[in-house]
């Protein structure tokens, strides 16, 4: 097994939190922006998401305290595109949980082979992010 790199570890980790929480802000902006007649089970959607987005960043702020590492009380930068038709509030969406994707791949490429339970973490989020890539897929389907 090797060596964990802490500082690369809570530097990311910081990072996955930001991001977390800039996905807070922006599934809730998602949620009050959406209009039309399939409002409510897309609203419910993001609302769903941004919860989600909260748990995500609480648990990875534990698992940075628990390696001695100090959340950032920042959030990661949200572009406003003043867009708000369901599709591309979809597709920008579909950007935000691909770079969240990306965040934890990069996790897990830095735990690898140091430490299981930072691995099956990072492997857990990955899932979920996939899945969520899925989704939001298959949601943009209708527009196509």
């Amino acid at each position: 097994m090797k060596e964990l790199d802490y500082q690369k570890t809570t530097d990311l980790l910081n990072t996955i939190m930001e991001f977390e929480l800039a996905g807070v802000v922006r599934y809730t902006h998602y949620s009050l922006m959406v209009i039309g007649p399939n409002r409510i089970p897309i609203v419910d959607f993001f609302k769903t998401q941004a919860t989600e987005s909260l748990l995500h960043a609480q648990q990875v702020g534990e698992i940075l305290t628990g390696l001695e590492g100090h959340p950032s009380l920042r959030i990661a930068p949200i572009e406003e595109t003043y867009r708000h038709s369901v599709k591309d509030i979809l597709e920008e969406s579909l950007n935000h949980e691909k770079k969240a994707l990306e965040l934890y791949k990069q996790l897990l490429d830095v735990v690898e082979d140091a430490s299981v339970y930072l691995e099956e973490f990072a492997r857990g989020q990955i899932g979920q992010e996939e899945m969520h890539n899925i989704e939001i897929k298959k949601m943009l389907r209708d527009f196509s």
